[in-house]
């Protein structure tokens, strides 16, 4: 089998550094890897909540690419390091991207490291009819 890798247009660093693939499809889902506030080069957005948004705009972005958006989305991954204390500063920006009922499943984990981040979301979606699809 050969992996149906999707690249969003303006990849970040990380995925040549780490040698890890964006997401796959396969069989009508999108499995993408756990995206963090990281920039271009990159390095890791300093501020939480900001972290927060620009890991979105990098999951939106690799969404995008596969012609799917978190609206597609069944199930979420969250890392957040210091849980306890990021937890509140986290999920008013999560909702922020999350929209409406019916949401998809969430689990949240508290981590100790995460390579210089402190949030990290990972996702399965459903892909839309007519979206490329392995």
């Amino acid at each position: 089998m050969t992996r149906d890798v999707v690249f969003p247009a303006q990849r970040h660093a990380l995925y040549e550094q780490h040698r890890y693939s964006p997401a796959i499809r396969s069989n009508g889902f999108l499995f993408v890897s756990g995206q963090v506030g990281s920039r271009a080069d990159g390095s890791p957005e300093p501020e939480l909540e900001d972290q927060v948004r620009l890991a979105f705009a990098n999951l939106d972005a690799v969404l995008n690419a596969a012609g799917a958006s978190f609206a597609d989305v069944v199930d979420v991954t969250l890392f957040m390091v210091d849980a306890e204390a990021s937890f509140e500063r986290i999920w008013p920006v999560l909702l922020e991207h999350w929209g409406t009922a019916p949401y998809p499943t969430v689990t949240a984990v508290g981590a100790t490291w995460l390579a210089g981040f402190r949030f990290e979301i990972k996702v399965i979606a459903r892909l839309p009819e007519g979206a490329a699809q392995a």
